[in-house]
This record gives structure tokens, C-alpha cells and sequence, in this order.
């Protein structure tokens, strides 16, 4: 015992280092994104910043109570974390709600359909339905997108207070091509344009030839929740004939989500 922790009470000392434990899982869950699915111990060692004694006994520990699996020698996020995730509200409640007129909307339009939350200056992919068409290139479900330059972030931000507009232009807008719009002026411009047609519109921004039209859902307090999507190549998402099937499906999508809780 440290002379610091002489007197200290064991409680606090159990917290101490049960907060450590959770800051050290933190970090070992925070390597993995949807570039980085599975990772070796060197790279997970790598991307998680601890040292290698404690990613290994950490990760361990991980495995045994199914935050993560380690199939032929290379981890990945467990099961038991799928299903903790899966009984978020966010997930639970706005899915459900709206999940099927994600569908219709697929249906109606034969490409990828997205449906997403704000998460700080990103936007969480909370569902994706892809059909035939798969687009790699797009996050999965549980990825991150930049909100500043993606219609379902223009969607939701048109509808949001100032000072969340201003925190999410203010986190930074690094150019993803050269047609990102990564001035203030001009993302504004862009959220400005929304309520009047119904939709946010992005143009190959993330992704050269890709382009999608997203518009919002608004929940119980009549603020806005979610945003819904159709993305996929520029030639067939054009705004003036996806944006109003995107805004009817989030029309009954928000009608649904307002009136189940």
C-alpha cells in the first residue's frame, strides 16, 4: 500500500481500480470501428494506447465474460455486447417504430435506406437495409458518419437548436473529397434549404458518385429524433424524385415513433 492510500478506505479503493478495469475496457472496445472488425493483439495493443501486459490480461478477462470473442487468434467484439446493445432505447424503441417503413421505403425506391441518430458532431447508423445493391463504402449499423456533410446530419441539424448546429460545425470539417462543403457558411446555407422542401440533400460528399436524400423524424415532444435515408449512385438517387418518397416514409415513421411511447 501507497503512503497516499494509507488512509484510504478499501471501498474507495475498489472503486478506484473498478473504474481503472472500465477505463481500460473502454479503451480496448474504443480500437475496434468498422475499418478495424478484428484485430491481433499487436494491433489492438497498437490502437488502444495501453501496454501489452494489460491489454492481453484485460482482453482476457474480456473474453470470459463475452465482451469478446478471439476465433483463431484475432479479437473482435463479442455477442454479449450485441445483445446488451440491442436493448438500448435508441435501438429498441425508434427501430422497432420505424423499421417498417424503412422497408416500404427500400421497396419504393430499390436502394440503400438508412436510418440514423445525432452522437456528438457524428450521426450513429442506428439500421441499414441494402438489398441487392451493396454499397461497402457506407458505414454499417453502429458505424459513425460525419453529421456536417451527410444528408441524414443535414436532416436532423435543420431541425435543431443553435447551439447544437454551432457545436457541430465548430468540432471540425475536414474535407472527404474535393465536393465536401467544409465551410460554416455554406453547410448553413445547406440546412437552411431543408425545412422548405422537406429534405437534406448531399452530393457525392462522402463518397465520389454517391449521393443521398435524407429527411427527419420527429419524436413525442415534436423535437427532432432520427433521420432517414436512400443513398446510392448519383445517377439514380436524384433529389426531385427521392425526396418525396423519403419525406413520406419519415411523415409515418414520425407519426409511428410520436405515438408509441
Amino acid at each position: 500500500m501507497t503512503p497516499g492510500e494509507q488512509g484510504t478506505s478499501p471501498t474507495a479503493r475498489d472503486g478506484k481500480a473498478e473504474t481503472s478495469g472500465l477505463e481500460r475496457a473502454a479503451a480496448i472496445l474504443g480500437a475496434f470501428d468498422a475499418a478495424h472488425r478484428e484485430l491481433t493483439l499487436s494491433a489492438l495493443v497498437a490502437r488502444c494506447g495501453l501496454p501489452r501486459s494489460t491489454t492481453h490480461r484485460t482482453a482476457d478477462r474480456m473474453i470470459r465474460l463475452g465482451w469478446l470473442d478471439k476465433p483463431q487468434g484475432h479479437y473482435r467484439i463479442g455477442n454479449r455486447l450485441f445483445e446488451i446493445a440491442s436493448l438500448a432505447p435508441i435501438r429498441l424503441e425508434l427501430r422497432e417504430a420505424v423499421l417498417p417503413y424503412l422497408q416500404d421505403l427500400h421497396s419504393a425506391t430499390r436502394t440503400t435506406v438508412q436510418l440514423g441518430v445525432l452522437d456528438g458532431a457524428q450521426i450513429l447508423v442506428v439500421e441499414k437495409i441494402t438489398g441487392h445493391r451493396p454499397m461497402p463504402m457506407l458505414s454499417q449499423v453502429g458505424g459513425i458518419v460525419p453529421a456536417y456533410c451527410s444528408a441524414l446530419g443535414r436532416a436532423i441539424l435543420a431541425y435543431s437548436e443553435t447551439e447544437t448546429i454551432d457545436a457541430v460545425l465548430d468540432a471540425g470539417m475536414p474535407s472527404r473529397n474535393p465536393r465536401t462543403l467544409t465551410s460554416k457558411e455554406a453547410v448553413i446555407r445547406e440546412l437552411t434549404a431543408v425545412p422548405a422542401r422537406g429534405w437534406a440533400v448531399e452530393r457525392e460528399e462522402g463518397n465520389i458518385g454517391v449521393s443521398c436524400v435524407a429527411a427527419p423524424i420527429f419524436g413525442p415532444s415534436g423535437a427532432v429524433a432520427a433521420a432517414l435515408s436512400v443513398t446510392g449512385p448519383t445517377a439514380l438517387v436524384r433529389a426531385d424524385r427521392a425526396g418525396p418518397a423519403v419525406l413520406l416514409a419519415a411523415a409515418a415513421a414520425s407519426r409511428a415513433y410520436s405515438t408509441r411511447r
